[in-house]
């Protein structure tokens, strides 16, 4: 099973300054771990890509997107309503990370590859028509219609595991019964967004298609693992053609913005367990993606751990 790793400076460079928790830093922190263990030697490593305009359209809307553009030329001001300043070029910082989540979904569809890691990415905050919590554009909800404009896939499983609630899929997706969506969070009466509900199931014909799992603040390794064979359980039962996976690691124990107390090797469990139902149902296909993480260390291993998973 070959996997491949995006790793690049302009993958990197989204982020929004120092003092800001998710700067610019992650990836090389990241990357120092990764070639720390040796992972760079096993993984094949792929240059970050931009999407352009039409790609990103396929979720967002063209409003949204001219929004976008605008204050990455001036540089000033807020894209959301606090959390997500803007800054001269986030319009093309932003893209990349769209462009090589679609970039590797290419090479996963053509046969190229069967796993593929992308540490700045699963921005699941973001809407069709907003930015939110540090998310500008969603490149979760750009995937999942890509998967289905251009490579006519189906049945398509989500899973996440960070600390947050993935607001902005669930919501884009509420009502589709062709996406299984599966989150494990800290309890959204806790934490932002304040979503995530486990009487939130879908709506309409996707009534019961999606499965959340909000923790109490301090819920640890073991509650991760009770909560942990709900979900590959449910995935299992749905089928998967083409599994995502968001592995945030500001669900790991000394977060600075969360209160959740997973170890790495609970990250590491989800993507080997994600791995095994890929095997038997989908080619081996699934796409992770690194999502949120604040403390330096944290992320560094937990997304190790993904990486080692994947591997197999």
């Amino acid at each position: 099973m070959k996997t491949t790793l995006f790793i690049g400076g302009d993958l990197g460079a989204y982020g929004f300054g120092e003092g800001h928790p998710f700067g610019p830093d992650r990836m090389e922190a990241f990357w120092r771990e990764t070639q720390n263990q040796n992972l760079d030697q096993r993984v094949t490593l792929a240059d970050p890509v931009t999407a352009d305009a039409d790609a990103l359209a396929r979720f967002h809307t063209t409003e949204y997107i001219d929004r976008v553009q605008t204050l990455s030329r001036s540089g000033h001001g807020y894209i959301d309503g606090g959390d997500t300043p803007a800054f001269k070029g986030v319009f093309e910082v932003a893209s990349t990370v769209v462009g090589s989540v679609l970039k590797g979904c290419e090479l996963m569809l053509e046969g190229l590859t069967t796993r593929v890691f992308v540490p700045i990415a699963g921005l699941h905050h973001a809407r069709r028509d907003s930015a939110a919590g540090f998310c500008v554009f969603n490149d979760i909800g750009v995937l999942i219609e890509t998967l289905r404009e251009v490579y006519q896939l189906g049945r398509i499983a989500y899973v996440d595991i960070d600390a947050h609630h993935g607001d902005g899929v669930f919501y884009a997706f509420e009502q589709d019964p062709d996406l299984a969506f599966a989150d494990i969070h800290e309890d959204g009466r806790f934490l932002y967004p304040g979503t995530g509900a486990a009487e939130e199931t879908g709506s309409g014909a996707a009534l019961g298609t999606k499965l959340n799992i909000p923790l109490p603040p301090g819920a640890g390794d073991s509650d991760f693992y009770s909560a942990w064979e709900r979900v590959a359980s449910y995935i299992e039962g749905f089928e998967p053609e083409f599994i995502i996976f968001q592995a945030g690691a500001d669900s790991i124990q000394g977060d600075p913005i969360t209160h959740l107390n997973f170890s790495p090797a609970a990250h590491g469990h989800a993507a080997r367990c994600l791995c095994d139902i890929a095997d038997k149902m989908c080619n081996g296909r699934v796409l992770a993606l690194g999502g949120g993480g604040y403390n330096r260390s944290n992320l560094a291993k937990a997304w190790n751990e993904v990486v080692s998973g994947l591997l197999g």
